[in-house]
């Protein structure tokens, strides 16, 4: 089985990061899958750096996953 990997990025007051973990590893153990998971928080200006688009962003395997279709960091 090939591990997948999530990063996953907040914003420095976001308070969803131990319901997050919560639920990846949930959602890791229903479907039987193996991965790497790194967490950082970030401030306005790495967020804009990186182009994200929400707090939490949720990347796997390099793909943006959460959110879609928002513009803006918050």
């Amino acid at each position: 089985m090939k591990e997948i990997k999530i990063d996953c990025y907040l914003s420095l007051g976001c308070p969803s990061e131990p319901m997050l973990r919560k639920n990846i590893e949930e959602a890791l153990i229903r479907e039987g899958l193996k991965a790497v998971i790194n967490f950082q928080r970030v401030d306005n200006s790495q967020a804009d750096e990186l182009k994200l688009k929400g707090s939490p962003s949720i990347f796997i395997n390099g793909i943006e996953v959460q959110p879609l279709n928002i513009e803006g960091f918050s």
